[in-house]
């Protein structure tokens, strides 16, 4: 199936400025985990990031200066950023006395360059200016977004933060993910960059606050469906308690889908990455006992669904966290961009 996309891979990693035109879609530690590796195989890269975080270091800036929150944009940027590894320390540290603690320097600094710029959009070019990035970094909106998400017992719960603590209850789901204001509009930057890609990656990341808050956007949903691009969803490694306890890869693909308004996966997204690579037991009860477990994927249940399946070892574990490897699941869906889709949903492909 790679044979021809394997070729341009090598071409790719020799010169990145010739690699395909890739636009990512997501937000957390998942998107900046993936750009780490698709940066070795183009510079063309540009990330659509989630602006509804309203926790942490970002909900604290947020709150006090009116700014949209700048921690996912900052990860984004260091990830793509060609800086020496000082810069990256300097960018993450985090201050742990007085006033200031728990801020990150980086979130900061982007905070400052918001005030000298004038605004978040032209703040955060200014900032990978500054470091370097091969690519561009783009907020999915410039509007003070709010997300809240209904439970199938008819409850909701405001605040990307309180969404992702919410005490683990799997009989009680969540069913719709809602956005305040619900007319907020998307950067048009961020269209343009979905109109003209060769590959569409969402995810990895956190489905119901990374992932699908920059798809309550229509006019991102509808980018994405007139896209000529190859379009492909990257599942998550492990469930996560708050938002996908006993979701399996279909489940997790249902979700993107019914808030696209779609039944079906076909002329919206083309493949679905699903990982495969053996984890250690013991990783597994630590995780368990905090009620995740590993995303497992029914093959049938994802080709109704109108997708082909990718399964491949992409696990990798730092610090004692399940991620996926970064230049694995690049070559992945680097391929993708080359690979000629046939018979969406009909067949599986093991790499």
């Amino acid at each position: 199936m790679f044979s021809v996309a394997d070729e341009k891979l090598v071409d790719y990693a020799k010169d990145p400025d010739s690699g395909p035109r890739i636009v990512v879609i997501g937000g957390g530690t998942g998107l900046s985990t993936m750009l780490r590796g698709l940066k070795l195989y183009s510079t063309n890269i540009t990330a659509i990031v989630t602006v509804a975080d309203n926790g942490g270091s970002s909900g604290t800036l947020r709150e006090e200066l009116g700014m949209l929150p700048p921690g996912d944009i900052r990860n984004c940027i260091l990830a793509l950023a060609d800086a020496e590894p000082l810069l990256g320390d300097l960018f993450n540290y985090r201050f742990s006395e007085g006033r200031l603690s728990g801020q990150s320097f980086g979130n900061l600094f982007i905070a400052a360059m918001n005030a000298v710029s004038g605004n978040f959009y032209e703040a955060v070019r200014n900032v990978s200016k500054v470091l370097a990035v091969k690519g561009h970094v783009l907020p999915v909106s410039l509007q003070n977004i709010q997300i809240g998400a209904r439970l199938s017992d008819g409850s909701e719960i405001w605040g990307e933060s309180e969404i992702g603590s919410r005490p683990v209850d799997e009989a009680n789901p969540i069913d719709r993910v809602m956005m305040m204001p619900e007319n907020a509009q998307a950067l048009p930057d961020a269209i343009a960059a979905l109109a003209s890609a060769d590959l569409i990656v969402l995810g990895p990341g956190s489905l119901y606050t990374s992932i699908i808050p920059n798809l309550l956007f229509p006019d991102i949903i509808q980018a994405i469906r007139k896209s000529r691009a190859t379009r492909v969803y990257v599942n998550n490694i492990m469930t996560q308690p708050a938002e996908t306890i006993g979701y399996d890869a279909a489940r997790h693909l249902q979700a993107i889908l019914y808030h696209a308004g779609m039944a079906s996966a076909r002329g919206f997204i083309d493949y679905c990455v699903v990982n495969n690579a053996w984890i250690d037991q013991s990783l597994i009860e630590k995780y368990r006992l905090e009620s995740a477990v590993p995303v497992l994927c029914q093959n049938l249940s994802l080709e109704r669904l109108g997708v082909q399946i990718i399964e491949a070892p992409l696990a990798c574990v730092t610090r004692g966290v399940i991620r996926h490897e970064p230049t694995g699941l690049a070559k992945i869906v680097v391929r993708l961009a080359n690979a000629a889709p046939e018979n969406y949903g009909r067949s599986s492909h093991m790499v």
